[in-house]
């Protein structure tokens, strides 16, 4: 079931949430929309399912005009941050709910919905729950049975607002993997909320990268990561350096570092700034060429990675690098001790201003 969204605007009062929207949701896939509070993913989120209506646009399910359907009947599934499982209902009957509450034409037998319920409860691995309270079960587990909960209704289109987001991080990371994993086993077309770059950027089939209500990014995982397309993307997908530049002729001058940037070939003499990851950053004890050198203000050894945050010459601002624990001993570096630094891979935009109050 694809869903297509095409030119969706929606205000709130003078804030403008969802702005002239269009997308193409394809078939089967999962899809992350990211970005930071505010930015529109979980009024564009609730427009699809019909929670809210927009101002102006439509929205399409495999072609079909849905936009003026109610909620009810466009065949969503809704999987909430706080779970929203009925308290007083045992986590059987919270599942079966959807099914139990259809019109008597369209409703199972009652040996239909046990069979049903008893499946998913086995697909999200919860089935020796069946008999419980939701108080009963921890916060994760009460996730997995609102997921099944929205699947029992065979939804054409499952979508989950911050899924995730009531949990501490490390049942996070194991849900996230779970639901990658389950939606690799029912292909259901599937739309999620999060802030969370690490959680978009593992789970998802395709990111939608938002800002301001409008898409700054849409692509995959590794597109989105590795090809951002502009300063907010490059910022917002995790830890970055900024160094300042100025391009002539498709070279960037970093200080005495020269950087290709061979999409401003032609461009005059203008400032610019190069962005990059501190996986990126080469950190050598001795000089080399096209290197800069500096001083190692501070080491934090975290599991098998090793951070350091260096101080340049002539600059005031902190440069992040990130490398191996093996690495770091091969290397001999040490806390207040002189290193110099080599970019590896980094991409430079031109500044016009708006990069300087990012």
């Amino acid at each position: 079931m694809s869903i297509g969204i095409d030119r969706i605007n929606k205000r709130f009062g003078d804030f403008v949430a969802v702005d002239n929207v269009s997308l193409t949701l394809n078939d089967g896939e999962l899809t992350a929309l990211l970005g930071p509070s505010g930015s529109g993913k979980t009024t564009l989120l609730r427009i699809i399912a019909g929670l809210e209506q927009p101002d102006s646009g439509r929205i399409r399910f495999h072609g079909e005009d849905t936009t003026d359907l109610h909620v009810s009947d466009r065949g969503v599934g809704f999987v909430f941050q706080h779970y929203a499982l009925f308290k007083h209902m045992s986590v059987y009957e919270n599942v079966a709910y959807g099914l139990t509450v259809k019109p008597r034409s369209q409703r199972p037998s009652k040996a239909d919905i046990r069979k049903k319920v008893m499946h998913l409860l086995k697909m999200v691995q919860l089935d020796w729950t069946a008999d419980r309270l939701p108080s009963q079960l921890s916060g994760g587990q009460r996730q997995r049975i609102a997921l099944a909960r929205a699947l029992a209704v065979e939804p054409k289109v499952l979508l989950l607002d911050e899924p995730f987001g009531a949990l501490d991080a490390k049942v996070r990371a194991e849900l996230r993997r779970w639901l990658r994993r389950l939606h690799d086993e029912i292909h259901v077309t599937s739309v999620f909320v999060t802030h969370d770059q690490e959680e978009a950027l593992e789970v998802s089939d395709r990111v939608v990268v938002m800002n301001h209500g409008r898409v700054e990014q849409d692509g995959c995982p590794e597109e989105v990561y590795d090809h951002p397309a502009n300063p907010f993307v490059y910022q917002f997908l995790g830890s970055v350096n900024r160094f300042g530049a100025r391009v002539r002729d498709g070279v960037a001058q970093i200080g005495r570092l020269q950087v290709s940037a061979p999409e401003y070939a032609g461009q005059s003499d203008s400032p610019a700034v190069a962005y990059v990851r501190p996986h990126d950053i080469e950190v050598l004890p001795g000089a080399s060429d096209a290197s800069l050198h500096a001083r190692i203000d501070l080491v934090s050894v975290i599991g098998p990675r090793v951070r350091l945050e260096l101080q340049t010459e002539n600059s005031s601002q902190t440069v992040h690098a990130e490398m191996s624990r093996g690495r770091f001993r091969e290397l001999g570096l040490a806390q207040g001790g002189d290193a110099w630094i080599r970019l590896l891979n980094s991409r430079v935009f031109l500044d016009d201003g708006e990069i300087r109050r990012a």
